[in-house]
């Protein structure tokens, strides 16, 4: 089947699928996005939503973030992978969103990639699911149904984000990256996967 035929059969069944795709991460506003996604990387979203309601307890902006300690941070996000790491990224960010843009989220990539701990795909999703523009930001569940689609050759995530951009309509692009989440949540778990599913 020839791939953009392919795509536009993905892009039914997904809407069919998913018509509403509500963010998955718990968040009131643009930085508790932010730390969430942040907050994410080699971690479930799940286990994320689990802690933030706490951490933002003890604070939920950058000025209140940038007073705590890090071991204060770290007590709150223990269960997470990369737990230490992560608490000193946090507060280094909130620390340099109040020193270097007022204590407001930029919206930018390049100023979102500055930020301690926020690589391309957390500053592709605050750009997509804060801000509203347009961005495909590649998890592992993207990175692999669009190898095992035949979508990209799955040599490393940049190339899938190319290679996606490439096949699918710009004005797709926010909603189709949740809804392929949401699809190989549902159906293309890494392990014990029945392929005949997708």
């Amino acid at each position: 089947m020839k791939r953009d035929v392919k795509a536009q059969k993905i892009v039914r069944i997904l809407e069919e699928l998913y018509p509403e795709t509500p963010i998955p991460l718990v968040h009131s506003d643009l930085y508790t996005l932010l730390v969430a996604v942040m907050l994410s990387a080699q971690t479930t979203d799940k286990k994320v939503n689990e802690v933030t309601p706490q951490l933002f307890e003890m604070a939920q902006s950058p000025i209140q973030m940038a007073l705590c300690s890090v071991e204060n941070i770290l007590v709150h996000i223990k269960p997470l992978g990369l737990a230490p790491t992560k608490a000193k990224n946090l507060k280094t960010l909130s620390q340099q969103l109040v020193e270097r843009h007022q204590g407001r989220v930029p919206e930018s990539f390049e100023d979102l990639e500055a930020l301690a701990g926020v690589g391309h795909k957390t500053a592709s999703v605050v750009m997509s699911q804060g801000f509203g523009h347009p961005a495909f930001p590649v998890d592992t569940h993207i990175h692999r149904l669009a190898y095992r689609w035949g979508l990209s050759d799955g040599s490393n995530v940049e190339r899938t984000e190319r290679d996606l951009k490439h096949i699918f309509e710009e004005p797709l692009w926010n909603k189709l990256h949740l809804q392929i989440i949401f699809f190989g949540r549902a159906f293309c778990p890494a392990r014990n996967h029945d392929l005949s599913l997708c």
